[in-house]
Parts: C-alpha cells; structure tokens; sequence
C-alpha cells in the first residue's frame, strides 16, 4: 500500500515538473522543473530496488543539469534570464501541439502493434546480478554499451566545446 501512494506521488511530481517544465518560457525555470523530473524518475528506481539505476540517475542526470544551468547562464543574454525578451506566438503553439499528438500516435501504434505492453508481463520476475550488468556496461560485444558511452562522451565534448566557443565574447 506504501509503495502505491508513493508510486502516485512521485507520478504526480513527475508529470507536473514535466509539463511545466516544457511550458514555462523561462529557461531557469525549466531547467528546474527538468531537475525536478529526473529526481522523481530517480525516485522511481529507488522505489523499485533498483539502487544502482537511482544512484546513476542522481548523480548523472542531476550533474549533466547543474551543467545546464551554467550553459544556460553563459549563453543567454541577461534581459532574457529576467524574462523581458518572450514572445510565443499562437501559430508555434498550434504546430507543436499538432506534432505532439502526432508523436503520441506513433508511440501508441508501435506499441500497440509490437505488444511491447504484453510482453513485459510474460517475463518471469528476477533479479539481475551486479555482476552481469558490470559485464554489460564494459564490454564491446553485441548488445553491450561501451561504445555507445564512448560516442556520447565525445558528441558531450564537441557539444562543452561548441559552447564554451559561442559564449566566448570577442572584444570589438
């Protein structure tokens, strides 16, 4: 019963961060609402005994956001930070929203069509060892993920550099 209204909580959280986060015009604001919603995901995990996930979360996650925060100060002008340069107009509204429930309709038909939904039920509930999660994370084999991390830390860099370069001001 516990674990159910924390689950109803942290959905709640979850979802409310989301949305504000992605309708809020501020940028300080979403990225703290973004915060917000990584911490419940990380909340999730926990909930499910899934303490390495969680504790990657955190401290991933939550670290790659405070990183946000400081691109987010370099980057954008004051006046912007305090709010005073937003326009949204109506047509980018009705567009997104458009491409929104496009997305949503995807989503819905593959997962309805692959019975994604069905087949996570079937499997037999277990316990994964440290062990075989270790091996998976560092190995270079099929369906293991050194390579990917390796990749996104080099597209990170290229992306620290990309900004640390549009925010260098030149003096006139």
């Amino acid at each position: 019963m516990a674990n159910s209204i924390m689950f109803v909580i942290l959905a709640v959280v979850i979802l409310g961060s989301a949305i504000l986060c992605v309708t809020t015009t501020k940028i300080m604001r979403a990225a703290t609402f973004l915060l917000f919603v990584l911490f419940g995901v990380a909340g999730l995990y926990f909930l499910l005994d899934y303490t390495f996930l969680g504790a990657a979360q955190i401290s991933i996650y939550a670290g790659g956001v405070t990183m946000l925060y400081v691109f987010a100060i370099q980057l954008v002008g004051k006046r912007s930070l305090q709010g005073l340069v937003e326009r949204v107009k109506g047509s980018r509204v009705i567009f997104g929203a458009i491409l929104s429930l496009v997305g949503l309709v995807t989503v819905c038909f593959v997962l309805l069509k692959n019975q994604f939904l069905f087949a996570a039920a079937d499997k037999p509930d277990t316990e994964v060892p440290m062990q075989v999660i270790g091996h998976a994370l560092v190995g270079a084999d099929r369906f293991q993920y050194v390579l990917p991390f390796e990749f996104i830390s080099l597209f990170l860099l290229a992306c620290i550099i990309g900004g640390l370069a549009i925010a260098r001001k030149e003096e006139k």
